[in-house]
């Protein structure tokens, strides 16, 4: 615990409690825990973007919302605006930036002498989801946030590494955590260990058109369930509805924001799709890990150093992923073998008692 009672404001996530991506997940885990160490933590929140009502929710994190515009290319823009204002008002002892878009407002807390630990995420303006606008916004704020951060948090080395060949800014490497559970029954209406599954937002980058041509092949003997959403709507929501209406074994669940059913998800599959193909340590395979997944992910540098040999890799090619999704289901042998050693790297490299330790660790070197 802190010797001295010190406070911090959490900026840019869509608040707490939420449960719509790894930022508000990590803020789930982290404000409470700081609160636990003695701090003030405050986070900042988007209006009905939160479940105050959440049994769960620890009350002593002060809850602020500010205004901003809800839409796919202003909302962390407006909403960080204001409140890096209101922060640079009230002056805590630091501020935890998540998002470099972010770093455009941080000028505001570095004049009133507010230190700032920015979790810089991925590689943004590589997304193909963003447009060459949106691609220059977030390039500018990576610079900007070189400049002005007193901290760097990377989630993964290899983020690291291009921090400090692009910008020369070096990084605390604190990945994501996952939630360790009892195991729990399965999904009404699926089979334990015969179902294959993917949890993703619907962004290309995601290898998610790629998973829907394998699921229609996929389905022919397994039943497939699908999670996830663009979250604006869109044309991989009207494809992917199209395809479980006309195929019965193919289950579109959306966003699934209860922690137990999508838990259950993982532990009961026979096998996962991982297919993120950008931005460092994803929250969802450490927690997939967690869970005893038999994972299929994606070739990525990034999936790689996190998975380490504890899963299967193929490039984004639809038939490779039939094909070694297949495999995968039809070994059980094979397939305990990979959920346990997901089980062991995720006790050995991704709990959140660590990152919630490493995080404070930065909060206070950053003060002084």
């Amino acid at each position: 615990m802190t010797s001295v009672r010190r406070s911090v404001a959490i900026i840019g996530t869509r608040g707490y409690p939420s449960y719509y991506g790894g930022f508000e997940t990590l803020i789930r885990r982290l404000a409470p825990c700081l609160v636990e160490k003695g701090w003030d933590v405050t986070v900042y929140s988007r209006p009905g973007a939160t479940v105050p009502a959440d049994p769960a929710r620890d009350r002593r994190v002060v809850v602020r919302n500010t205004i901003g515009f809800e839409s796919r290319s202003l909302s962390t823009l407006s909403y960080g605006l204001t409140s890096c204002l209101d922060a640079a008002v009230k002056k805590p002892d630091v501020a935890l930036v998540l998002n470099v878009a972010n770093g455009f407002w941080l000028p505001a807390l570095k004049s009133r002498g507010i230190p700032t630990v920015v979790n810089v995420d991925g590689i943004e303006w590589e997304r193909a989801k963003w447009g060459k606008g949106a691609r220059k916004v977030f390039r500018t704020g990576a610079s900007l946030t070189a400049r002005y951060a007193t901290r760097l948090v990377v989630d993964s080395l290899e983020i690291k590494r291009r921090w400090e060949n692009d910008f020369h800014r070096e990084g605390d490497f604190i990945p994501y955590g996952g939630d360790f559970v009892a195991p729990l029954p399965p999904v009404e209406g699926l089979t334990p260990k015969k179902y294959v599954l993917m949890v993703a937002r619907f962004v290309p980058e995601n290898t998610v058109v790629e998973f829907f041509e394998a699921a229609e092949v996929l389905s022919r003997d397994r039943d497939v369930v699908i999670v996830g959403s663009s979250g604006y709507g869109g044309e991989l929501d009207e494809q992917v509805r199209a395809l479980a209406h006309r195929n019965e074994r193919i289950t579109w669940m959306g966003h699934v924001s209860d922690d137990r059913k999508l838990f259950s998800l993982w532990q009961n599959a026979g096998a996962y799709f991982h297919g993120h193909s950008v931005g460092g340590t994803n929250p969802a395979l450490v927690q997939a890990m967690a869970c005893q997944a038999p994972i299929v992910a994606r070739d990525t540098v990034y999936n790689r150093e996190v998975l380490g040999d504890a899963g299967r890799f193929v490039a984004a090619e639809p038939s490779e992923i039939v094909t070694t999704v297949m495999d995968v289901i039809a070994d059980s042998a094979g397939q305990q073998v990979m959920r346990d050693r997901a089980l062991q790297r995720a006790y050995d490299y991704y709990t959140w008692e660590d990152v919630c330790q490493r995080y404070e660790e930065s909060l206070l070197a950053a003060i002084g």
